[in-house]
């Protein structure tokens, strides 16, 4: 090796022993980067034909045994081999809440209002909107994660909104009555469209008869442009303890054997016509194509095809 070879070896062993402590302190900083948890974006835009949907997540929690839920009507075997074979745990599922907005270009339609006013309206102003520029809030049934959000305090959350519910949806809760149907709902009845299967709520926007979750509840069919996609709401409400056996037995499910023939009905229908839907309670953004498999059904995540 020449002389000059050796100075410049010696010379890059050098250096870069010198900077050596400089990379241990870098990565010794970058380790003390705080922990952020587990975290998703507020919203998610999709486009279908002239119209734009956007998905907003109002809120998520963990629960406990699941089973209590889903399944009430398999053994905790089966129950449990279901699971394992999706790389489900047994002891614990994440629930999502997931209004959805349609911007028809001449309307702004908010379907189900989440648990509060506050998760929601955080979710909508993190997707470029406010609470009143939406037109109509369509409520899909009247369970709490689905109207706990159209009042703030004693004051409409949607100013400036006209409503809309299924009639058999809301004179069924009319007779029977909640805390929540009361504070939430009833204020607002005076201002509320009570419309049945296959009404228009707006120009592509279609009520579909879809009870047995609750007594009158609707799921809406979107089209423009040639195009399809449904908001189902609650008809089906775990990707894969609802779809893979849709006639297992769900706890909130008031007619739990109405509530699994509507669950076929529809869940043929999306997969015969490879139509998208939009679930309330699906995995997070909640979009996804259904397929047939076997007796039941698989969820296939939506990945780009709305966005094109």
């Amino acid at each position: 090796m020449s002389r000059t070879n050796a100075q410049i070896t010696r010379r890059a062993a050098m250096v870069g022993a010198a900077a050596l402590p400089l990379t241990v302190a870098a990565t010794a900083s970058r380790a003390a980067a705080p922990m952020m948890g587990a975290a998703s974006a507020p919203f998610n835009r999709l486009k279908l034909g002239d119209f734009e949907v956007t998905t907003i997540l109002a809120g998520s929690r963990t629960v406990p045994d699941p089973q209590q839920i889903f399944g009430m009507n398999a053994s905790p075997e089966e129950f449990a081999k279901v699971s394992a074979d999706a790389n489900l745990p047994i002891d614990r599922a994440r629930f999502f809440f997931t209004p959805t907005l349609v911007n028809t270009g001449s309307e702004l339609i908010l379907f189900d209002t989440g648990l509060s006013a506050v998760g929601t309206t955080a979710a909508l102003t993190a997707a470029g909107y406010t609470p009143d520029m939406v037109d109509i809030v369509v409520i899909t049934h009247m369970h709490g994660d689905h109207i706990g959000g159209l009042m703030n305090g004693d004051a409409p959350t949607y100013p400036n909104a006209r409503y809309v519910t299924g009639s058999v949806e809301f004179d069924a809760w009319d007779m029977a009555g909640n805390d929540t149907f009361e504070t939430q709902m009833r204020p607002l009845a005076e201002q509320t469209a009570m419309i049945a299967g296959g009404a228009d709520v707006a120009r592509g926007i279609t009520a579909i008869e879809a009870f047995g979750h609750t007594p009158g509840h609707m799921a809406y069919m979107l089209e423009s442009g040639g195009k399809q996609l449904l908001l189902g709401a609650d008809f089906a409400n775990h990707y894969v303890w609802s779809l893979a056996h849709p006639d297992w037995e769900v706890k909130f499910d008031r007619d739990k054997e109405m509530a699994a023939k509507t669950r076929r009905r529809l869940l043929d229908m999306l997969a015969a016509d490879t139509v998208p839907m939009i679930g309330y309670h699906m995995p997070w953004p909640a979009v996804g194509y259904v397929q047939t498999d076997g007796d039941g059904y698989r969820y296939v995540p939506h990945s780009y095809q709305l966005m094109l």
